[in-house]
């Protein structure tokens, strides 16, 4: 099978032009691009930037909202969401991960599917991964075999013989998604692995592959194999290599974990300098990430694409500090995978809301400001008094996603004996969204209470003996004043 060259994706993208009735102009086009195309090789292998159009003969995916995908655990059917509700992507494989392990949707995230080049996140991660172990160091030569310099199809524009420390390599690696960067790191890194005594394979590169499924294993991945460290899967790299969406995102919430490999996704176009033959050659690198066009929030991460995987992407987006991995598999074409990806992170971003725990109508003076009052707890040695409490942080707010539900509250009281200080500890109370607790506070006393006199310690002893024949209460009851909110999908009209 003959291969279609990298080509930056200005020349791969169709462009509509205005055409008047009439107009030989298609003819011209069309010959032009027949010639175009007759210089170019076709490909049914793996490269990054990829014509709009690819895919043509199959099908053509629209995005849509399937009543079977998942937000926060539950299906779209279950939770009774409407469409305007709900992410409309054309994905055939999908997942929106928070940094800290959130799962807010996904479509189908345990399906095994080719990932292609976003294996090379795997790739920059154990590379990494084995800096932190003292292997090897972000200075370490990375050399360029004549194997890593032939592999072909995405390339960082490596020859034979080139040199560079392996910081500029996980450049060349991220950047271009350079095949022979791929295969540069895992022979060099591997080799140490050998030399260090860690690694199961006499071969460097199957030692840097076996690493990556042990990592993939220890990340808890449940359907993951690598079996190259560039992602390619056709041309006599065919193979049992896949993941899953939930794998993927699994594997670059960890890779974000590191700065080094954060500032390589977030490079852009960018220059390198390698050493080749005895002198300082300058490489430019195109970047294949445009997520940056399809949204503000993007911070990186990684494409692919082969005949088999489709269109993919790992994306990354932080707003506010808020960190969303979107992973989008099987696409159709190049700007599905990053709109399908941007469409999903700024759906979790529309429907953050800003909760404020205290809500009550009734407010008090305590150290000098207005606090809410959120409960009055029983003092326990009085008949009838109860101090006011307000939670130990009375301006606490919890960031919420509104289409899961509202939230409500349970409150433990610690119902008080003796004298009863300003700031005491009277209570705690709990905050939960569909049964996951999201938010608590400790109950503290707006104000003092005195402990009973011994005069009025008399007094009580008789008065509750009185009620323990009638039945009265022996003690004041602790009452709840909080609310909880009903919280409201705010992009619903």
């Amino acid at each position: 099978m003959t291969k279609r060259a990298n080509m930056p994706s200005s020349f791969l993208r169709s462009r509509r032009l205005p055409l008047r009735r009439g107009s030989s102009l298609p003819i011209v086009v069309a010959g032009a691009l027949a010639l175009a195309l007759s210089l170019v090789p076709v490909c049914g292998a793996a490269f990054d930037l990829l014509p709009s159009g690819a895919g043509a003969g199959v099908p053509v995916a629209h995005a849509e909202v399937r009543k079977s995908d998942v937000i926060l655990g539950s299906s779209v059917d279950s939770r009774g969401l409407s469409v305007a509700q709900s992410p409309s992507i054309e994905a055939k494989y999908a997942i929106c991960m928070g940094s800290d392990g959130t799962v807010y949707y996904e479509r189908d995230a345990d399906s095994p599917s080719q990932i292609a080049s976003v294996t090379k996140v795997m790739t920059g991660l154990v590379a990494l991964k084995a800096v932190d172990d003292g292997i090897v160091s972000l200075d370490t030569p990375v050399e360029v075999s004549a194997e890593a310099a032939s592999v072909g199809e995405s390339s960082a524009g490596l020859l034979y013989g080139d040199v560079m420390p392996l910081q500029t390599a996980l450049a060349a690696l991220l950047v271009p998604s350079g095949n022979d960067a791929a295969v540069a790191i895992a022979q060099t890194v591997g080799q140490a692995m050998i030399d260090a005594g860690t690694a199961s394979s006499a071969d460097p590169e199957q030692a840097f592959v076996d690493a990556m499924n042990e990592e993939a294993l220890a990340l808890g991945c449940a359907d993951t194999v690598y079996e190259n460290p560039h992602g390619l899967d056709d041309d006599g790299f065919e193979g049992n290599l896949h993941s899953t969406a939930r794998d993927v995102a699994l594997v670059v919430r960890e890779a974000m974990g590191y700065q080094q490999f954060r500032d390589a996704v977030a490079l852009g176009d960018t220059d390198i300098t390698v050493s080749r033959a005895g002198s300082d050659a300058t490489i430019h690198l195109v970047a294949t990430d445009q997520f940056p066009q399809y949204t503000e929030y993007a911070v990186g991460v990684k494409t692919g694409f082969t005949s088999l995987a489709g269109a993919c992407f790992a994306g990354a987006t932080n707003k506010d500090g808020l960190e969303l991995y979107s992973v989008v598999l099987g696409c159709e074409d190049e700007s599905t995978r990053f709109q399908d990806a941007a469409t999903l992170a700024e759906w979790v971003y529309d429907h953050l809301v800003t909760y404020p725990l205290a809500n009550s109508p009734d407010r008090v003076a305590m150290d000098g400001a207005q606090v809410p009052v959120v409960a009055e707890v029983a003092c326990l040695d009085w008949i009838d008094k109860t101090v006011p409490a307000t939670m130990e942080d009375p301006s606490a707010t919890v960031e919420l996603f509104d289409l899961n539900g509202n939230i409500s509250q349970t409150v433990e009281f610690y119902e008080p004996t003796g004298e009863v200080r300003t700031g005491d500890v009277v209570g705690h109370i709990t905050f939960t969204q569909r049964n996951t607790i999201v938010a608590s506070q400790d109950l503290v006393a707006c104000e003092s209470v005195a402990a009973p006199g011994i005069f009025e310690r008399v007094g009580i002893f008789f008065d509750r003996l009185v009620r323990n024949f009638t039945g009265a209460e022996q003690h004041a009851r602790s009452v709840v004043l909080n609310t909880t909110t009903l919280i409201v999908d705010k992009t619903a009209s």
